[in-house]
């Protein structure tokens, strides 16, 4: 498991989620610093006359976020490296080869009020491994109210997505709620509706069979994981916010499109990554 960092209080929340991560699941955590972060970011740090040399500082912050892991996972196995290399491509090559990369909401980016750094936003767009950005409240990313959402969306052809989250509730020993949202389209309800509600139910049954294939195969293979459905009328940014507002962990897919250069999220996703108030899980679902 990777997790990038760079000194700042979003990397800070990255390397906590992470050490609870690998105390869970037993993996062993690289620390990462890219030593163009700064310069991708915008930003020079703020050096004081006396103040070591870049590579010296770059040292210096990975030993301090080691010696935090140490603290609060001591069993936990940590590496450390300090790349030449502007922090979205080290990040993304480091993900080719780990389980689970870690990012921070944000960095030390100069923009007041910023939803999302640009570096967590394009590693959680472009990776090929999984990606956890721990954003959220402190009580969500200590994993306090002992639940896992999986948001299930129209695309999610493959089972990768439930089973990340089948076995994240699993390390935790928690629940599993898998949130499925609907709606009728307002032009097909008007001005011909069907009566009695028929045309309701044909949607309401959509999601419902939409659950069933993508929890399926998955949930027999974790049958020790109690899984909550719940199918919700509305938009599906919303009602995955409300629902997360309680939760761990929020489980989405994003599809990788052979060939397509660029920000490979949907709608929902990129909404998730700049507003849920827990860490959000991005797993890529390849095409």
């Amino acid at each position: 498991m990777v997790v990038g960092v760079d000194g700042s209080e979003g990397s800070l929340q990255a390397v906590d989620w992470a050490a609870a991560e690998a105390e869970r699941s037993g993996r062993p955590l690289r620390l990462v610093h890219a030593s163009l972060w700064e310069h991708y970011e915008g930003i020079r740090p703020r050096l004081s006359e006396d103040r070591p040399s870049e590579q010296v500082f770059a040292e210096n912050l990975v030993a301090a976020s080691e010696e935090r892991v140490h603290r609060q996972a001591p069993d936990v196995k940590v590496s450390t490296d300090v790349r030449p290399d502007d922090p979205v491509t080290a990040l993304l090559d480091e993900g080719t080869e780990a389980a689970l990369l870690v990012v921070g909401p944000r960095g030390h980016g100069p923009i007041v009020g910023m939803l999302l750094g640009s570096v967590s936003l394009a590693v959680a767009a472009r990776a090929s491994c999984p990606v956890v950005v721990a954003r959220g409240a402190e009580p969500n990313r200590r994993s306090t109210y002992g639940r896992v959402v999986l948001g299930v969306g129209e695309s999610t052809g493959s089972t990768a997505v439930a089973r990340f989250a089948l076995c994240q509730a699993r390390a935790r020993k928690c629940e599993l709620t898998a949130v499925r949202v609907w709606r009728c389209p307002p032009y097909e309800n008007m001005p011909y509706p069907l009566v009695d509600g028929a045309q309701t139910r044909a949607y309401r049954q959509q999601a419902d069979e939409c659950l069933d294939r993508v929890l399926g195969v998955t949930v027999r293979d974790v049958p020790e994981v109690t899984v909550r459905r719940k199918l919700l009328q509305g938009t599906a940014h919303q009602a995955l916010i409300e629902e997360s507002e309680s939760a761990d962990l929020l489980v989405v897919g994003a599809q990788r499109r052979r060939g397509v250069v660029g920000l490979q999220l949907g709608r929902v996703t990129h909404a998730m990554l700049h507003h849920a108030p827990c860490p959000v899980a991005v797993i890529p679902e390849g095409r």
